[in-house]
């Protein structure tokens, strides 16, 4: 049988290991994004059930539709409308659409899911309550869906609108 100090050479070297302790994170998890104008936002982790890379061709027009919806994909199995959020919310940017790959967040809440097309994804963030701004609407169209607001703590960062992806899914902008 070996035993532990028959593992050890003699060469000299300290095979010890420096383990620093986990630190826990505080807050809740957020998936930072962008819209076409470059507008920082983000969603809870909890809201999202999928990022996705989608083709323009994977995204099926549906003729008659709101000019709020590109179209359809298929999910798992599953029928969803995309939505180019940041017309949702009024951004002042135009979606690229004519390029290999469009990023879509599909939310859910309640067994409802949306798929939501934007400009690019960014990082995942640890957002502590703390750090949060009380958010003073602007006369906008997207003051409805934003909870929040915060700066992270790099020094060229963006204000990030904390959306809410429920009131996002029930708007009754949707019908028009």
């Amino acid at each position: 049988m070996v035993t532990n100090s028959e593992l050890y050479t003699d060469s000299g070297l300290d095979l010890s290991l420096d383990i620093q302790p986990l630190e826990n994170p505080e807050g809740e998890l957020h998936l930072r994004f962008y819209l076409a104008s470059g507008e920082a936002c983000a969603f809870p982790a909890t809201g999202i059930a999928e990022v996705m890379q989608q083709t323009p061709d994977q995204i099926a027009p549906i003729p008659n539709a709101s000019p709020l919806l590109l179209g359809t994909i298929n999910l798992r199995g599953r029928v969803i409308w995309v939505a180019d959020l940041g017309q949702f919310l009024g951004d002042s940017g135009v979606l690229k659409t004519d390029r290999p790959a469009i990023p879509v967040i599909a939310i859910e809440d309640r067994e409802q899911i949306l798929g939501l097309a934007i400009s690019s994804i960014g990082d995942m963030d640890w957002l502590n309550v703390e750090q949060l701004e009380i958010y003073h609407p602007p006369a906008d169209k997207m003051a409805p869906f934003v909870q929040a607001q915060w700066l992270p703590e790099s020094e060229d960062s963006l204000i990030v609108n904390l959306l809410d992806p429920a009131k996002i899914l029930r708007s009754a902008r949707w019908a028009t």
